[in-house]
Formats: C-alpha cells, sequence, structure tokens
C-alpha cells in the first residue's frame, strides 16, 4: 500500500507512437526525451488536472482488478500487482513535485487546494479497500508458502501493517470520521507551507542611506543593490528573507536596530495575525493528529509515527535528546557568555539578545582563529563544490558526471548531469542552485523518478532532484558558498547518491531517523584535506587553497557547536512536545512553544532553530521525527570512522560495503539489520559527542 500512496504524498512534493489528439496531454503518452525525463518545455498547466482525474480513475480501475481476480491470492497477483497501479498518477505527481517546491506560482497553489481533498478520498478509498485488505490478509498469513525472497517479505509485511496504521480495523462510523481528519490535515497542511511562502517573500528590508551598510563585504552589498535594482529601487540596497540575503546581514551588519528588524521580520513569519498566519492552522494539525492517532489506538501522534522508525517509541527519542542538551547547554551558555564580554569589552550597554548572536560569533571567530566566510568563500564557487562532490563519489563509487543541455527542465535555472559508472548510465541528476520568489527556502533533495524494475523486470535508472538556495551569481562574481553551504550542498548530494544507487526490485520508502544517514556522512569528507587540495581553488586566480587556511577551518570546526547544536535541540524537542499530547484540546501555540522551552531551559539568547508557525518540516514528514537528523548522526559519525580507522578516507572495501548494505537497500531491509551488517555493532552516542567536540566536555 506505501507504494500505492507514494506519488500523493509528494504532492503534500523508446517511446510508443501516440496519436495526435492523445498526446495533446503529454501525460496521456510515453516519453521520447532523453532517458524518459519529463518533457517539461511540453507540459502546460491545464495539463494537470485532467491528468489527475484520470490517474485516479485508472488507479481505482486497476485496484478493482486485483480485488476482482477470482484466483487465490499470492505475491504475484496481488502485493506485486499493487505496486504498478496507478502509474499515470505517479507520472502526473512526479512532474508536479518539482514546480510546487522550487517553481511554483498561484495557479498551481489554487490548484493543490483544488485537489487536496480529491487526493485524500483517494488514498483512503484504497487503504480503506476491506476487499483489497482481505487479500493482502490472506497473502500475509499464509507467506510461508510463498518462497519471498528477502526483500518480498520485507514489502508484505510494510503493505499489510500499512494497511493496519491506516484503519481497515476501524468500524464504518470511525472509518467515516477518519476520512474526515485526513482531508482536513491535507489541506490544513498544504496551506501552511503556502502561508511560510507568502510570509517569506512578503518581508523586505529597503536601505537608501550607505552608511547603513556599515560591516556589510562588498559581494554582500552588491548583492543587496542588484535585488533593489531588480524590484526597480537603483540607488538602494533590499534585503530578504532567504538565506542568502538574511544571514550575511545577521553576521556581519553593524546597525544592531536593522539587525533586530529583519531578525523579528524573520522569526514572526506566519505570527502575523495577517491572511498568511499559521497560528490557528497549527493547533488544528496537532489536534487532529492527536484524534487520528487516538482513533487508531495510539496514546499520541508520535507512538504511532516512531512505531515503525528506529527509535520505537517516544521514550527513546526523548532519553536520547536528553543526553546531548546536556553536553550542548553548557557549551552554548559558556559562548554567550564569551559574546556578552565582548559586548562589554567594546562599551556596548545592552546584554546580548538573539538578533547579536551571528554577529558577535562572527567577531570572536575572527578574533580566535583569524577566520571569516569572506576568507574563505572565494574558494567555494558552487561550481568548484559540485567539482568536489563528484570527486567525491568518484573516488568512493566509480561514478562519473557529465552535464548534459539537451534535457527538459523545469526551470532555466537547474542544472543537468547524466551520471555513469563504466560507461554505463546510472542516472539524471538535476541541481537547482539559487533562491527565487517561487521557491520555498531551505535545500532538498527528491526522486522525480525511483529506481525500481518495471513490469516486465526492466531496470528503471533514477532521475534525482537537489534544491538549494545559495547565492547567485553576480556580474563577473560566481555564486560564492560559505563552508556551512558547501555542507550542504554536499549533504543533499548524500541523498541524491542513495537514490541513484538504490538497486530494489520494488520502490521503497525508508525510515526517517535512517534517511538522513546517507546524507549526513557526505558531510565528513567537504573539509578533509585531501578532498579541499582538489576542489577549493580561488575563483579569479585558480590557486588551490593554501595549507595555513585549512588549518584555520580544522581548528575552528567546532566553533560555535554549542549555539547550532542547542537551537537545533530545542526544535526537535519542540516537535516532540506537540506529539507527545495524549488528548486533542485546544492549544494556544505562543503559550505552548514559551512553556515547552522554559521547560528545557532555553536560554533568552537562542531561539528554536524553527519557531512553531514556520516550523514546515513537522508539516512536511517530520512531525515526532525533526529529532532524525541527530540521531542519524551517531550513525553517519560511526560510519565515517569506518574510513577513518583504515587510514584511508576512499578505502575501497568499506565503500563497497556502504554501497552495498545501505545505499543500494534503500527500505528493502530492517534499517537496524542494515546498520549493523554494515558497522558489525548497534549504534551508540559516543562517536556522536566526539563529532560536536562534547565528549570531554
Amino acid at each position: 500500500m506505501k507504494k500505492l500512496l507514494i506519488m500523493l504524498l509528494i504532492a503534500s512534493i523508446g517511446a510508443v507512437s501516440c496519436n495526435k489528439e492523445t498526446c495533446e496531454n503529454p501525460f496521456y503518452c510515453d516519453w521520447d526525451t532523453p532517458f524518459e525525463v519529463p518533457p517539461f518545455d511540453l507540459i502546460k498547466f491545464e495539463h494537470f488536472k485532467p491528468a489527475y482525474l484520470k490517474g485516479m480513475e485508472e488507479q481505482m480501475a486497476e485496484v478493482n482488478t486485483i480485488i476482482n481476480n477470482t484466483e487465490e491470492p499470492t505475491f504475484d497477483n496481488t502485493i506485486r500487482a499493487m505496486q504498478f497501479t496507478g502509474q499515470l498518477l505517479e507520472k502526473v505527481q512526479r512532474a508536479m513535485g518539482p514546480l510546487s517546491g522550487a517553481n511554483t506560482n498561484d495557479s498551481i497553489q489554487a490548484l493543490q487546494r483544488d485537489m487536496s481533498p480529491l487526493f485524500s478520498k483517494h488514498r483512503d478509498d484504497i487503504s480503506l479497500n476491506e476487499k483489497l485488505f482481505e487479500r493482502v490478509k490472506s497473502v500475509y498469513e499464509n507467506r510461508d508458502k510463498f518462497n519471498l525472497t528477502p526483500e518480498e517479505s520485507k514489502l508484505l509485511e510494510d503493505e499489510y501493517l500499512g494497511f493496519i496504521r491506516s484503519g481497515i480495523g476501524l468500524s464504518p462510523e470511525d472509518k467515516d470520521k477518519l476520512r474526515q481528519l485526513n482531508s482536513e490535515q491535507s489541506l490544513l497542511s498544504l496551506k501552511f507551507g503556502q502561508n511560510l511562502l507568502a510570509e517569506t517573500n512578503g518581508f523586505t528590508l529597503v536601505i537608501d542611506n550607505e552608511q547603513d551598510l556599515s560591516g556589510l563585504p562588498e559581494g554582500v552589498r552588491a548583492q543587496a543593490a542588484a535585488a533593489a535594482k531588480a524590484k526597480d529601487m537603483e540607488g538602494k540596497w533590499l534585503f530578504t528573507l532567504q538565506n542568502p540575503s538574511y544571514i550575511p546581514f545577521m553576521t556581519y551588519a553593524d546597525n544592531r536596530e536593522l539587525r533586530e528588524k529583519i531578525f523579528r521580520g524573520y522569526m514572526m513569519r506566519g505570527n502575523n495575525g495577517n491572511e498568511n498566519d499559521n497560528n490557528q492552522i497549527l493547533a488544528d494539525i496537532i489536534r487532529l493528529r492527536v484524534e487520528k492517532a487516538k482513533l487508531l489506538g495510539y496514546e499520541s501522534h508520535a507512538d504511532y509515527v516512531l512505531e515503525r522508525n528506529m527509535a520505537k517509541e517516544p521514550e527513546t527519542v526523548l532519553n536520547f535528546l536528553a543526553q546531548i542538551w546536556e553536553a550542548a547547554l553548557p557549551v552554548a551558555k559558556a559562548e554567550a557568555a564569551a559574546q556578552q564580554e565582548l559586548i562589554d569589552r567594546e562599551g556596548g550597554k545592552f546584554k546580548l539578545e538573539p538578533w547579536d548572536w551571528f554577529y558577535y560569533t562572527e567577531k570572536i571567530r575572527k578574533e580566535k582563529y583569524d577566520l571569516s566566510d569572506e576568507e574563505t568563500k572565494p574558494y567555494f564557487s558552487a561550481k568548484n563544490v559540485t567539482d568536489g562532490m563528484f570527486y567525491v563519489a568518484n573516488r568512493l563509487y566509480g561514478l562519473e558526471f557529465s552535464e548534459r543541455n539537451d534535457i527538459p527542465l523545469y526551470h532555466p535555472d537547474v542544472k543537468t548531469f547524466e551520471v555513469k559508472r563504466a560507461g554505463k548510465h546510472v542516472g539524471i541528476l538535476m541541481i537547482d542552485y539559487h533562491p527565487r520568489a517561487s521557491k520555498r527556502g531551505g535545500a532538498w533533495c527528491s526522486g522525480i523518478r525511483p529506481q525500481r524494475l518495471d513490469e516486465k523486470g526492466k531496470f528503471v535508472t533514477p532521475l534525482v532532484s537537489m534544491v538549494t538556495n545559495f547565492t547567485p551569481p553576480s556580474g563577473d562574481t560566481p555564486s560564492l558558498l560559505t563552508p556551512d553551504e558547501a555542507s550542504t550542498l554536499f549533504h543533499e548530494f548524500g541523498h541524491a547518491l542513495h537514490n541513484l544507487l538504490s538497486n530494489t526490485e520494488y520502490t521503497s520508502g525508508v525510515s526517517r531517523d535512517f534517511v538522513e544517514l546517507p546524507s549526513q556522512i557526505m558531510e565528513h569528507w567537504v573539509f578533509e584535506p585531501e578532498v579541499l587540495k582538489v576542489y577549493a581553488k580561488h575563483y579569479q586566480t585558480g590557486d588551490v587553497i593554501p595549507d595555513a587556511l585549512i588549518e584555520k577551518i580544522e581548528k575552528a570546526g567546532k566553533f560555535n557547536a554549542g549555539f547550532t547544536t542547542v537551537e537545533y535541540l530545542a526544535a526537535s524537542s519542540l516537535d516532540m512536545e506537540y506529539h507527545s499530547l495524549t488528548e486533542p484540546t485546544e492549544i494556544n501555540i505562543g503559550e505552548f512553544e514559551k512553556n515547552a522551552m522554559d521547560k528545557y531551559g532555553l536560554i533568552k539568547e537562542i531561539i528554536p532553530r524553527y519557531r512553531s508557525t514556520y516550523f514546515n518540516h513537522i508539516i512536511g514528514g517530520y512531525s515526532a521525527g525533526y529529532y532524525s537528523y541527530i540521531w542519524c548522526e551517531q550513525l553517519d559519525a560511526d560510519a565515517f570512522k569506518a574510513f577513518k580507522e583504515t587510514g584511508d578516507i576512499f578505502n575501497s572495501e568499506v565503500a563497497a560495503r556502504f554501497e552495498n548494505e545501505i545505499l543500494a537497500r534503500k527500505g528493502s531491509k530492517d534499517e537496524l539489520e542494515m546498520w549493523i551488517a554494515f558497522r558489525g555493532r548497534e549504534p551508540g552516542i559516543e562517536a556522536l559527542l566526539e563529532n560536536r567536540g562534547f565528549l570531554n566536555k
């Protein structure tokens, strides 16, 4: 059932000849584009809705064919057959995914709102179909006689439990209630994300006095001037809440009043009492999730979610987070004290506030390590960093990347690469680097087409999209990344490799608290001296990054770790607090967030990485799951140690084991079993604490 629904969840993200009438809608014919990439140049907005409706109709007909099969239910005629239903719907949904996330508009958003209740009903019509479940149940109860492979056994278990967890055992009255809950949640979640995009785009800081730019590097000023000019405000400087604009301003601007202004614009998104306010939307989502969990027999939404994750239960997550919080909070307090000391030393007559943190952290970094992002950025052009991650993938897995200019794009900014190994096509990788108003913030990776075997057993190669929001080129200056942004690019590339190197028969999902292992392990290669010497070259001179600068980067590697850990843990804990509620009560979001942070002792100088009204992760798939990033760090830190222990960060034996036991298996095997097969032991927290510099704190 997971496969039956996956194409709908994405919304929440040799050709056969066709006659002219049919092919007026590209979704109704096979695609003769290179590697059957969606023909974004031919797909028009008006093609989507009829194709959505036809896709749902076709899938229900295919499901009914399975139900009406008079033969005894078997794995092949039921479970396997289910995997190949809804191919038209999946085709439409996967073409919409990049548009809705990275190139949306009012029409697309309106279509999503219109289709949301129809998608919800369609999902429920399948997951609550008792006749379909009877066949699945029969196969599950007689599984021993089908001689299933391990992957088939895992798929069967996932399908069976998917029906159970979707409410198949409920009474007719409760099923009707569940349908209503699902429909309401779907629409509210969509609205939350659309509000957040509107809020992010709706704030601008326009500066017309050059003195207010004091402290800002020339490159930041040039970007702001270009942004203002694009908005017909030539002679002024425009700053937005997009990270390439917001973070440099918070880091370098001497004007404290303006830092506070843009900071409040950022942290008040979705909380301004206007048409884009997310307070009531989030409160309703939390309440509906509790109601659904109780209806399905769980204590809380967290219990429901974690049952299928590595962590299994909320108490495990909370204890895990508490261990790290205990190590990190004193470090963050010491960092705050150091900043206050600097403020006092400079004659400041104020107490450190959240809008001061980036600014004084950068001053201390410069003072302590003689290092700043402005010194490193010339060596980290987006192109060079991309070359660096391709180099690492080649050394580890033998992959080769070549840019293609003959493949349809969903936006002109996208760069497309064909991936090969030993001359054989592996897949297609699209990278979308820069922010725009039609694109939500952050960075993510998605499979536009997953790897799998088709109905005839033919290997279907993956089509993968990486999306980031890095500073765009300006004049003769290319896109230059901070070290954090370089890590982000490697991170998303790790997700891409997970998709590209998947080698399973069926499409399978990965537990939320395991899926970040392939992404986060890639971050460990970014600043390895051996790797830096390959890709970190000055964009003007071509000079390789000097040893002295590499040494500074290494020494400052764990600088500000208290802040980055605490702000992340605060958001993770807030997520768990919301989703550990056991009664569907009406909550005041602002009060709830404050009480939760007071409970954990969050210091006033730090706010959660995501405050409630712009915490899109917990709306879009990470509910009771934002802890997953740091949970996976205990895995990725230990996995990289497996390379380091050999004395070779590109050790071919370890790389082959990581590919075969982790990447290639995707979600076709139990995650703990995969980990033990790779590392030979269960995970522990020590590698994580060492990685963050907390082991001896």
